[in-house]
């Protein structure tokens, strides 16, 4: 592979492959004749969300559920109720913030 096409190969740059079964490549989904005159190059390459939310901290809470609401007023997502009885982090299914019960 040349420099080229190994670039326009991954999907985004700090992600090398696709991450959900459905989801297609990058060099397959933008194929056709409405992108056969698109600069594969000059398109915006944004960040995968996967190992962004990784970086996240942990949020501890005091009591036995957490809220999360996805921030932001109404640029959020359904507020949603996590329950923290099991130990460990337990993740929002829509955001992927994670939340664990603070130990006393």
């Amino acid at each position: 592979m040349n420099a080229t096409t190994e670039n326009t190969s991954v999907d985004v740059p700090n992600y090398r492959n696709t991450w959900s079964r459905s989801q297609r490549s990058r060099l397959d989904a933008i194929k056709g004749p409405r992108f056969e005159q698109t600069d594969l190059e000059a398109q915006p390459r944004p960040l995968a969300a996967i190992d962004l939310i990784a970086e996240e901290p942990i949020r501890y809470v005091e009591g036995r559920v957490a809220v999360c609401h996805g921030g932001k007023g109404a640029l959020g997502h359904p507020q949603i109720y996590i329950n923290l009885d099991h130990p460990g982090a337990h993740a929002c299914g829509y955001c992927g913030i994670r939340f664990e019960q603070k130990h006393h």
